[in-house]
């Protein structure tokens, strides 16, 4: 498990990305437990400082080109 130190995102398509969002979104709306929106929330800020981009211009480029 060491080997586990860093996610990469490289492999990862648009769609597989969104589709990560959009569950943990999912999930924090059936269930109210927090740490899915907050996993969520990390993730997205996280790829909004890696691209430079606002997190509604990220979420939208994924939507219209997966």
């Amino acid at each position: 498990m060491e080997l586990i130190d860093q996610v990469s995102i490289n492999s990862l398509s648009k769609r597989d990305l969104l589709l990560i969002i959009k569950a943990l979104e999912f999930t924090n709306e059936n269930t109210n437990l927090n740490d899915f929106i907050e996993l969520r929330n990390s993730i997205v800020k996280e790829l909004c400082f890696l691209t430079n981009t606002t997190e509604e211009s990220f979420i939208n480029y994924l939507e219209t080109n997966n």
